[in-house]
């Protein structure tokens, strides 16, 4: 008896979507490297703006990095389907029934993945907290 999962079960599969290609759940290989990006790219705008004091600041400055990231990422989600990182990686943000997300929904479901937890609890079809929060999934572009 095989112990691994049938191949008609996938994720992504009770959400209609394909098993592979573009429109398929995305992987979390590619999910968390578009994050490192995200990241990398808020520091360095931090950094632009709060000069280089950003990454070693006891004061507000501290903050700038997340500040820089939510507004990225909630804004290009809304605009583009994705943050700076999710689209260099080609990874979507799309709501559950496929249409786009909107600005509310894009910064909220932002601000769930600025608390840690959300996105590393997670359903068989890979949606974490914040997706199931704001009823979105990240499918492969």
């Amino acid at each position: 008896m095989s112990t691994s999962t049938p191949a008609a079960d996938y994720a992504g599969r009770r959400l209609g979507l394909p098993a592979h290609g573009r429109g398929s759940v995305a992987g979390w290989g590619r999910r968390f490297l578009a994050l490192l990006v995200d990241w990398l790219a808020s520091l360095l705008v931090a950094g632009f703006l709060g000069g280089a004091g950003v990454m070693t600041a006891q004061d507000w400055r501290a903050w700038l990095p997340m500040l820089v990231y939510v507004v990225e990422a909630g804004v290009l989600t809304a605009l583009a389907g994705g943050s700076f990182g999710q689209l260099v990686l080609r990874v979507a943000v799309v709501g559950a029934d496929g249409r786009p997300v909107g600005l509310l929904r894009a910064l909220l479901r932002t601000v769930l993945v600025c608390l840690v937890v959300p996105p590393l609890l997670s359903d068989r079809d890979r949606r974490g907290l914040h997706d199931l929060a704001t009823r979105t999934v990240a499918v492969t572009r």
